[in-house]
């Protein structure tokens, strides 16, 4: 049984692995046996988290790479394809909140600059999913075998007040996973996401705690939506990620979209 969640002998690449919850799934995926080619345009948050996965016993390299810039990311996937092999899993971790486009009373929608909105779409559809699908699953389909999993949001499936343009791109995300699962379910590449509920990290924190480190109004209101009234934590999201990652657990799975929210899309009055 514990064979069906073995990744041994894959080669996984986690874009974004620098951050907290993709560094959290690509710890995952090494502990589960999979060489990680840790992937993060900032040379220090990716280099510790190889060191860190590398230190409690897994394998892992680093690649400095744009997920905006596909000549970055070909250059990236030629390296991890001669320092480790061709990639049999991708996890699409790049993705965050533009604060520019966050609708307050002070910035209302309508004065959203539309550079600030392509910015969100840029960063959480093309960078978070569009490219890199592009550039790593152009091999999979090649080599006939990939697991593709795209980080989405409960903001994809009922917008939030404030992220509008977070929203919006993250609903792109997700239409982008059903039509990539469809047309590359001939090529034995499966594409899948998570939806994760409500995680502090670095674009989130401002919006979740005052600077006191005091919670703010919106996370009250978030504990009085989610039915487990707290935050997620990163490591809750490993499972979900190493079970569609796996060829063995999720053989038949493609196209789907995977809930790690406690709760909170179920939650109605």
């Amino acid at each position: 049984m514990n064979d069906l969640f073995n990744l041994k002998g894959e080669i996984a690449v986690v874009i974004g692995a620098g951050g907290v919850i993709a560094g959290a799934i690509a710890e995952g995926f090494a502990q589960a046996g999979a060489t990680v080619a840790v992937v993060d345009v900032r040379p220090e948050a990716g280099e510790a988290r190889a060191e860190n996965i590398r230190k409690n016993g897994g394998a892992a390299k680093f690649f400095q790479a744009n997920a905006m810039d596909r000549e970055s990311l070909a250059k990236a996937r030629k390296a991890i394809i001669d320092a480790l092999g061709q990639p049999t899993i991708l996890l699409n971790g790049a993705g965050g909140n533009d604060p520019k486009t966050t609708v307050t009373a002070e910035n209302p929608f309508e004065n959203i600059l539309l550079d600030n909105w392509k910015r969100n779409f840029e960063l959480n559809l093309v960078a978070g999913a569009l490219l890199p699908c592009q550039e790593f699953g152009s091999g999979m389909v090649k080599q006939m075998k990939g697991s593709i999993i795209n980080i989405a949001s409960v903001s994809a499936h009922i917008p939030l007040s404030m992220v509008v343009a977070y929203s919006a791109a993250k609903s792109a995300v997700l239409s982008l996973t059903r039509f990539l699962a469809r047309e590359w379910a001939p090529y034995n590449v499966r594409v899948n996401s998570i939806t994760p509920g409500f995680f502090p990290a670095e674009q989130n924190r401002q919006l979740l705690f005052k600077p006191d480190g005091t919670p703010t109004d919106r996370t009250r209101k978030i504990f009085e939506h989610t039915p487990m009234k707290r935050f997620g934590e990163a490591n809750e999201l490993v499972g979900a990620a190493i079970y569609l990652a796996s060829q063995k657990a999720s053989s038949f799975v493609t196209g789907s979209d995977i809930r790690v929210d406690g709760g909170f899309l179920a939650q109605t009055i």
